[in-house]
């Protein structure tokens, strides 16, 4: 079901979708497709705010969890991409490079227990080790 605007027959402009699961969306259509800046929600209750390219979660944009998982920061073909931050409901933080939706390249990461934050270098998702201070002032140095 959609409720906007429309253009030579196609969604275009603001509006408001429903899909049959449940799942909607509101924000900017543009050629029958979600482009611009909008809010999905889906049938879970997860909510992706943010901007959005040819149906796909695409630049800067906020996802949050049912559970309070939240991430923030950008997205490249509906996958964290570039710089962001994914926080966990216990206080946790990571901060820092994704690529292709985990964890890659520098980061850091928040100990919420210990209120510390530390270096470290990530590769598809794994922490391969952690950087020191001295160390993470002489790679900016170079």
């Amino acid at each position: 079901m959609f409720k906007g605007s429309y253009s030579q027959g196609q969604k275009k402009g603001k509006g408001f979708f429903k899909w049959k699961d449940g799942a909607t969306y509101e924000g900017e259509f543009d050629l029958n497709q979600i482009n611009g800046v909008g809010i999905y929600t889906f049938k879970d209750k997860r909510k992706y705010s943010g901007e959005w390219k040819n149906n796909k979660m695409e630049g800067q944009g906020t996802f949050e969890w049912p559970d309070g998982r939240k991430y923030i920061g950008s997205y490249k073909d509906d996958k964290k991409d570039g710089e962001g931050q994914y926080e966990w409901p216990d206080g946790r933080k990571y901060n820092g490079s994704w690529k292709n939706g985990k964890q890659h390249g520098e980061g850091s990461f928040y100990f919420a227990q210990k209120k510390v934050w530390k270096k470290g270098i990530w590769n598809n998702g794994k922490r391969v080790r952690w950087i020191n201070e001295e160390e993470s002032e002489n790679e900016n140095i170079e």
